[in-house]
């Protein structure tokens, strides 16, 4: 397995060109995006298909207007274990990798164990995703949680150096 610096001296100038357009357009044509970072297609296609292969680009998708599928409430929750043995990290993670609201949830250091990032449609749905599922996870001693008031920015995209 290759170290984190092997990868970044591995992306010249044209590989990241290529990442920072397929990150805004992931949607672009092979002939579009050859123009675009100055190679003919053929080539081009290949550098996307080894980084690919090589697991630098993991997926392709579509971002989505949370609204339009009743989730527009984001809330982010601090979820603290009982203890901090292997076990009930494997439970933990094993149940909330199944929960469909869960955007994102991360092991944590500091005062709290994990921090979940979940979308609803209402605070009445907050209710049901906190006390009926949250809390119930296996090894769950206690929450603390944060309702967004305003979403200033959102973005999947990583900042790539030149």
């Amino acid at each position: 397995m290759r170290s984190r610096k092997e990868l970044i001296r591995q992306l010249d100038r044209i590989d990241r060109n290529i990442l920072r357009i397929l990150q805004t357009n992931g949607r672009i044509s092979y002939v579009d995006l050859a123009l675009k970072v100055g190679l003919s297609t053929t080539p081009c296609m290949e550098r996307v298909k080894r980084m690919e292969k090589e697991n630098i680009i993991r997926d392709y998708s579509a971002n989505l207007n949370p609204v339009y599928l009743q989730a527009g409430l984001l809330v982010f929750v601090e979820i603290s274990l009982y203890t901090k043995s292997k076990d009930i990290f494997d439970d933990f993670r094993q149940a909330v990798v199944q929960l469909p609201n869960v955007l994102e949830c991360h092991l944590v250091s500091g005062d709290f164990d994990y921090l979940v990032k979940a979308r609803i449609s209402e605070i009445a749905s907050y209710r049901e995703l906190l006390g009926d599922i949250l809390l119930k996870l296996p090894g769950v001693r206690e929450s603390k949680s944060y309702i967004v008031m305003e979403e200033l920015k959102e973005t999947l995209n990583l900042p790539i150096a030149d």
